[in-house]
């Protein structure tokens, strides 16, 4: 298969594979797949249609609008979005069937987009645990599970779910989640004592799925996991059982020897100490390749090499050495494929995370899907 200049070359079978290993880790609780952020940089539709190949119940979005694609592209699944502002297109929403998570203020005008369109909406009430971001307070959820019953009385909505996140289930000596856990139990007894037991209650993400059997409840939410990744420092994806699903290519688009001493890149901060050879790699920050890394791998002709000086827009430089064949158009593997890289690698390299480095892979860099299932 002839390949783009660069490419994303997204295996759609590896994240079929993902969510059945999940599936089998979590059972009986269910598996929500979480495809938000263009299904984590491998393509909305790709990602969704290959999870729900691999078994996923639900499929989970940040936003409205991303779910409003989902639908529109033939995807009939629950589907739940959490992410809400003002501008949010409520009543659209409850016209597509779209879950919605609630975590205060979203309560009242959702209730109300309901009563115009006489459809009570499908609602999942979020209680923050411990990771300060959205979510009722424990001091307001009182208040709100009482506004959800009324509503929920009144037909206006109907109390699908209860959920959390967690903060720290990537660190599992951590207490913090066992506090987490502790919390979301009693707030689902205040809710109950308010006529409130929904049928899904939700917490554990990836790291919670794969080492907190107790975080399971009734359904999981994974992300980083479906894509083949590790959100544990101290493991890779394959050590779990998981494939990913990305491999980043290009070809080497020019080779030269240079004197001792040559500086590379802006800012020229690092010198080659003898004459050595570079290879230039045409990818850069504008194509998701982070500025800011330093000594990252890439792999040519079996042979791993690394990143030096910095990253520009449009692409980085490697050091091949003296000891090299390397020539112009060789294929570069950054990461994924049987590499031996990734994109954990490249996170280390530029002090952040996998999850950034394959979800910030821009537009310019063709999406190649390889191992999709048929069209039905």
């Amino acid at each position: 298969m002839k390949l783009p200049e660069r490419a994303a070359v997204i295996d759609a079978s590896a994240i079929a594979h993902n969510v059945r290993t999940i599936s089998e880790y979590v059972r009986p609780a269910k598996v929500l797949a979480a495809v938000k952020a263009d299904g984590y940089g491998h393509g909305l539709m790709t990602a969704a249609k290959a999870a729900l190949a691999g078994g996923a119940d639900w499929l989970g979005v940040a936003h409205i609008d991303e779910a409003l694609q989902l639908r529109a592209q033939g995807i009939e699944s629950p589907l739940l979005a959490w992410l809400h502002t003002r501008g949010s297109d409520f009543a659209a929403g409850i016209e597509a069937h779209i879950d919605l998570g609630v975590s205060g203020w979203d309560l009242e005008p959702i209730a109300e987009a309901a009563n115009l369109l006489h459809e009570p909406a499908r609602v999942h009430l979020k209680i923050d645990t411990g990771l300060g971001r959205n979510g009722s307070t424990m001091s307001d959820w009182p208040g709100l599970v009482e506004r959800a019953a009324m509503f929920q009385n009144q037909g206006l909505i109907s109390v699908e779910g209860i959920f959390t996140h967690m903060a720290v289930a990537d660190e599992p000596d951590r207490k913090e989640t066992d506090e987490q856990l502790e919390a979301f139990r009693e707030a689902l007894a205040v809710a109950e004592r308010h006529g409130i037991v929904p049928d899904l209650r939700h917490a554990a993400n990836t790291p919670a799925a794969l080492s907190r059997p107790d975080a399971h409840f009734d359904m999981v939410r994974v992300g980083v996991g479906v894509y083949g990744h590790s959100p544990f420092a101290d493991r890779t994806g394959p050590s779990l059982g998981l494939k990913p699903a990305m491999e980043l290519r290009t070809t080497v688009a020019n080779v030269k020897t240079v004197p001792a001493g040559q500086g590379i890149s802006y800012g020229l901060t690092h010198r080659v100490e003898a004459p050595t050879r570079l290879g230039l790699i045409p990818l850069g920050y504008a194509d998701g390749i982070p500025r800011i890394a330093v000594g990252a791998p890439v792999l040519i002709r079996g042979r791993r090499y690394h990143s030096a000086g910095r990253v520009a827009m449009d692409q980085f430089v490697v050091d091949l050495g003296t000891d090299t064949d390397v020539e112009v158009g060789d294929q570069v593997i950054v990461f994924g494929g049987n590499s031996g890289i990734e994109a954990a690698d490249w996170g280390t390299a530029a002090g952040t995370i996998n999850y950034e480095i394959i979800t910030r892979i821009g537009t310019r860099v063709p999406r190649v899907v390889i191992n999709a299932e048929p069209e039905q």
